[in-house]
């Protein structure tokens, strides 16, 4: 590991971004360009402490599941990513797998979506990111949380959903995921999903069984909030090409119950995440 090229490399990338590059608005008594540290640390979901020991050359290897969270924060491009890793002493993602790492102009894009809660996840689940009205509607994600895997092991997701939807989201669950293992026969991670899963959720099993495929697509999706109620919204799936990744955006019809739902929701978040609401 490259400890000052590393933390040269972090204090440059960091300096670079505008507070509007990552979707966050500028505030006043900013002095320097660039974002601040706390920024860059609470987009890659890391302590202030923890990156700012990066940046002055005293931190610990980081992991690479933290390289690629800092590699979204910083929008590096994939170039940029992989010198990350280098760096770092590890070696970079390779082509063959879903790709973790999210284009710039693909969070560019969920950046700006700020009335419809949006997430970029890899075609087996992972979330990879997810905008301010996406954390409202459903929580904030922790890096590399995986969707499916927490439909069938984490009560409080199938808690989003009305129970009499539920058992059509976990057959969509499944469905897709096989057609992913199906496509992608050599890469270890989506098999390694479906041996967990059927082990740990007998649901889940038993919908493996029935060999039903079917790839995830557009639909419409009802979310039960415990501040808004229920909100009726019709989900757009949007593919990355060649990365395997789904942009997944979430709408409410103009005039619409749910749409004055989905407003009050985007205010209700926009409180939370003030500081002066305090940590969540």
């Amino acid at each position: 590991m490259n400890r000052a090229e590393l933390a040269d490399f972090l204090r440059r990338a960091r300096a670079r971004l505008s507070p509007s590059d990552v979707g966050l608005t500028a505030g006043s008594r900013r002095r320097t360009p660039g974002l601040r540290r706390e920024e860059v640390a609470a987009l890659a979901g890391m302590s202030v402490d923890y990156y700012t020991r990066l940046e002055q050359s005293r931190g610990p290897r980081p992991s690479r599941q933290m390289l690629g969270a800092l590699a979204r924060a910083l929008r590096l491009t994939g170039d940029e990513r992989d010198h990350l890793f280098h760096l770092a002493g590890e070696e970079p993602p390779r082509a063959g797998s879903a790709s973790e790492h999210v284009r710039p102009g693909l969070l560019l894009i969920l950046d700006r979506l700020h009335d419809a809660p949006a997430l970029v996840m890899t075609d087996y689940g992972v979330i990879l990111a997810q905008n301010a009205l996406s954390a409202a509607l459903t929580g904030d994600a922790e890096p590399g949380r995986n969707a499916i895997r927490g439909f069938f092991t984490d009560p409080r997701v199938q808690d989003l959903f009305p129970p009499e939807d539920r058992p059509e989201h976990a057959r969509s669950h499944v469905a897709s995921l096989r057609a992913v293992t199906a496509a992608r026969p050599d890469d270890p991670a989506p098999a390694a999903l479906v041996a967990e899963l059927r082990a740990a959720s007998r649901e889940f099993a038993e919908l493996w069984e029935d060999h039903e495929v079917a790839v995830r697509r557009s639909a419409t999706k009802r979310f039960l909030h415990p501040a808004v109620g229920l909100l009726e919204l019709d989900c757009e799936v949007l593919l990355s090409s060649g990365d395997n990744q789904l942009l997944l955006v979430h709408t409410a019809r103009p005039g619409s119950e749910s749409h004055d739902r989905l407003q009050l929701l985007r205010v209700l978040g926009l409180q939370n995440m003030s500081p002066a609401a305090g940590p969540r």
